[in-house]
């Protein structure tokens, strides 16, 4: 149980952090109950499909700034099909989408040798033109079938469809590649790129799968917006730098080989609950994108400190 609790220090750190966030928000606001629990959820959602495939590539070692635009060409993708065919059909070629534009920034990475940073801020710009030209204004429309899914409970009023959803998309994606050889590959590269080369490993191809499991959960980023708005909307949301801010804060390391998902998924929920909170006293809706703005920094650069501070040793 102790090395339990050692290994998992961080994780379960943020799990009481959340409770202590929930308990100060039903202090704030005695009504905050299974209602403002589903509303935390809906909010939460794309974040946390953006900051799990921001998770994946920073495993690996890498990072992709095109996560909001990939999730936009996605939200209007799903918006304009859903207008002309069947929800499901729809929704497996938006998943499709999403990991061909992964699986696109994966490839030209490697085979380009050109940073991350700066083939992915390209690609920023690729994708914002793509959804543009899908739909130039907001629009298209979604099926009801999957708004409804994103409102309401399951079984108890304690636990919020959008919450299940997220848990269920996640888990099918990232537990059996976890415990695959291409997540062992994922934390090898990312730890130690050169000494996964020389064990064998394929560096190229478990870089570029990364970057398309980054892409298919941008595109479940993206059919969650589009339920969640009933509509398409080409312009990216703020979902780049607090996926990042997540993922530091989770417990991932910048440098790549260390941390998981669950961390981010709970990080991404106290952030969103910061946001509550702020809302309920009543500050200044500026100030309030100020804080979460000094927080996101912060973060971000604590986990830069403590990855370069980790590199000198």
């Amino acid at each position: 149980m102790s090395a339990f609790l050692r290994k998992h220090a961080w994780v379960i750190g943020l799990a009481v952090l959340l409770a202590v966030l929930l308990g100060i928000t039903k202090a704030i606001q005695p009504g905050f109950g299974a209602s403002g629990l589903e509303s935390l959820a809906r909010a939460a959602l794309p974040f946390a499909f953006a900051t799990a495939g921001m998770a994946v590539v920073v495993i690996v070692g890498g990072i992709d700034l095109s996560v909001a635009s990939m999730m936009a060409v996605c939200a209007v993708t799903a918006a304009v099909l859903m207008e002309r065919m069947a929800g499901v059909p729809a929704l497996m070629i938006v998943l499709g989408v999403g990991l061909a534009m992964g699986l696109i920034n994966g490839a030209l990475i490697v085979l380009t040798r050109v940073p991350d940073i700066v083939v992915t801020l390209a690609m920023l710009f690729v994708w914002e033109g793509v959804a543009l030209l899908i739909l130039e204004s907001p629009g298209g429309n979604t099926a009801d079938w999957l708004e409804r899914a994103t409102r309401g409970f399951v079984g108890i009023d304690l636990l919020p469809k959008p919450f299940v959803i997220m848990a269920i998309c996640i888990a099918l994606v990232w537990v059996p590649i976890r415990r695959s050889k291409l997540g062992l590959s994922i934390y090898a590269v990312g730890s130690d790129e050169m000494a996964a080369f020389r064990s064998g490993v394929p560096v190229g191809w478990t870089k570029v799968a990364a970057y398309g499991i980054c892409g298919l959960f941008c595109a479940m980023g993206g059919l969650s917006l589009a339920a969640l708005t009933g509509i398409g909307e080409p312009v990216p949301g703020p979902y780049l730098m607090a996926s990042v801010a997540a993922v530091v804060l989770g417990g991932v390391v910048l440098g790549g080989g260390k941390g998981g998902l669950l961390g981010p998924i709970i990080a991404v929920f106290i952030l969103r609950i910061i946001r509550t909170i702020l809302t309920l006293m009543a500050v200044d809706p500026n100030v309030t994108t100020i804080v979460e703005g000094v927080i996101m920094v912060g973060v971000v650069m604590l986990g830069t400190a403590l990855t370069l501070r980790g590199r000198r040793s």
